[in-house]
């Protein structure tokens, strides 16, 4: 079927603004010159992309399915376009990163430092999300690469290029809150507790729950946040027991100590992914040739 490209690129802008206006602007042309293009690439695929109304719109079903497969070619699109127009890098095109703020402010920071110093001219962008939600950007061609915490239910395994680095995950408290540091406590005894943890769209959530239903408990949290320094901070002043990654502890943590559990927290591992079903970028290479692999 022959479809002229600017029809996709339409039906692009539309997708992802839901806005024939929006489109329109971002595209330099008129509303109605959008509307038309939406209805030629509706007749030439036989079926509506959108639901139409006077106050919104919506993807059909089919432009749904559609939408998956154009966004991560205009993306792939757009960083070709990047790298070709930017004649400063030497070759090397931006670097995109998507990571979780936890892993980018306590492992890739000196990574990104290191490689901006080698490559001063390469324009370095980061996205934070969680390491669920990274996935999504890697297979839709938003970023060159992810750095996200293993297990990941949403990781093609085919995608890790290296496994970065090892941690355990750790019960934090503050003793003047919750007396527990001489004792060895049972997953059963800290249900008793206030637990502090991230929230359902993070790895680290899965982890846990997985753990605790692993010994036949349901595990039911008393705060659920997105930050592992604010759990940190919460636990400080008493609200709970904060459940976070070993990294994330430093010398501003010292009024907290580990809790000693009975049962035994499995390391996880941190790793590093590109989609292996599109181009690898020069910067993409030449970042990952900075970061440690661990077997």
């Amino acid at each position: 079927m022959d479809i002229n490209y600017e029809l996709y690129k339409v039906f692009y802008h539309v997708a992802t603004s839901l806005s024939f206006s929006d489109a329109s602007k971002q595209l330099f042309i008129s509303q109605s010159a959008v509307s038309q293009s939406i209805k030629t690439l509706e007749r030439k695929l036989e079926q509506p992309l959108f639901i139409r109304s006077t106050k919104k719109v919506q993807l059909t079903a089919a432009g749904e399915i559609l939408l998956k497969h154009i966004e991560p070619a205009m993306n792939l699109i757009r960083r070709g376009e990047n790298q070709l127009l930017d004649s400063k890098s030497m070759g090397l095109g931006q670097l995109h990163i998507g990571a979780t703020d936890t892993i980018c402010r306590y492992f890739l920071v000196p990574y990104i430092n290191e490689f901006h110093k080698k490559f001063p001219n390469v324009p370095i962008k980061v996205t934070n999300a969680t390491s669920l939600s990274c996935v999504d950007l890697l297979e839709q061609g938003k970023v060159d690469l992810i750095v996200s915490n293993l297990p990941n239910s949403r990781l093609n395994h085919s995608y890790v290029q290296k496994t970065v680095c090892e941690f355990h995950d750790v019960f934090i408290a503050n003793p003047s809150y919750f007396d527990l540091k001489q004792q060895e406590i049972s997953f059963e005894e800290l249900k008793q507790y206030p637990i502090l943890m991230l929230d359902r769209k993070s790895t680290t959530s899965d982890f846990l729950h997985n753990l605790f239903l692993q010994h036949q408990l349901e595990l039911i949290p008393e705060i659920e946040l997105s930050s592992n320094d604010l759990l940190i901070d919460l636990a400080k002043i008493g609200l709970g027991i904060a459940f976070i990654p070993d990294y994330c502890l430093t010398t501003e943590s010292k009024d907290l100590y580990v809790l000693h559990t009975r049962e035994k927290i499995p390391a996880r591992r941190m790793a590093i992914s590109v989609n292996t079903n599109l181009p690898v970028s020069a910067s993409t290479e030449e970042f990952l040739k900075l970061l440690p692999e661990i077997r």
